[in-house]
């Protein structure tokens, strides 16, 4: 397995045992809360989250055939405080032209700015290897997103991320999905 691979399995992994804390941890005291909020309404930290996205990816090159296609992300993390997370993200499939996307995997610090208590926006910085069938490279990534609450646990969210910035090529995606809080 590769070592981006391993960093990322270890987010998702720890964003689990952080659940399971926080879940047990709910019942055993209380947070800061601003006045007016309730404790139902106050967020319990750290909180965990699993999504998945429609991944919208185009591969970008300086000189010969491009390549874009629909693939599937899944993502996983935890935010630590209203500001703060990590994220992890992996993702494949599609293939258009000569390109195929065998996987994509990352790891990422999330900064967020909460807008209201149902919206946010966030930005991504991390690190991310990416598989195509024909290469296979790793490199700094980030990106911008907004997520908005229908339900409680439930958020639908977009982002727009740079996966790889290289001499000769780039590699983005746009998504669109859903997230489910634990």
């Amino acid at each position: 397995m590769k070592p981006l691979a391993i960093t990322a399995a270890v987010v998702i992994a720890s964003a689990a045992a952080v659940s399971a804390q926080a879940q047990q941890g709910q019942s055993q005291g209380s947070q800061y809360r601003s006045p007016g909020q309730s404790q139902a309404q106050m967020p319990m930290y750290p909180r965990t989250y699993a999504g998945a996205d429609a991944m919208f990816w185009d591969l970008d090159y300086d000189h010969g055939e491009d390549g874009d296609s629909v693939g599937l992300r899944l993502n996983g993390g935890a935010q630590f405080s209203d500001y703060f997370g990590v994220e992890a993200h992996l993702g494949t499939g599609g293939s258009d032209g000569p390109t195929e996307l065998e996987y994509l995997v990352g790891a990422y610090a999330k900064g967020i700015l909460p807008v209201s208590q149902e919206l946010r926006l966030y930005g991504l910085a991390g690190f991310t290897e990416v598989d195509f069938d024909t290469d296979q490279e790793s490199g700094f990534s980030y990106g911008a997103g907004a997520e908005f609450d229908v339900a409680p646990n439930l958020a639908i969210g977009a982002d727009y991320m740079r996966y790889l910035d290289k001499s000769d090529y780039t590699f983005d995606a746009a998504s669109v999905g859903v997230r489910y809080r634990f």
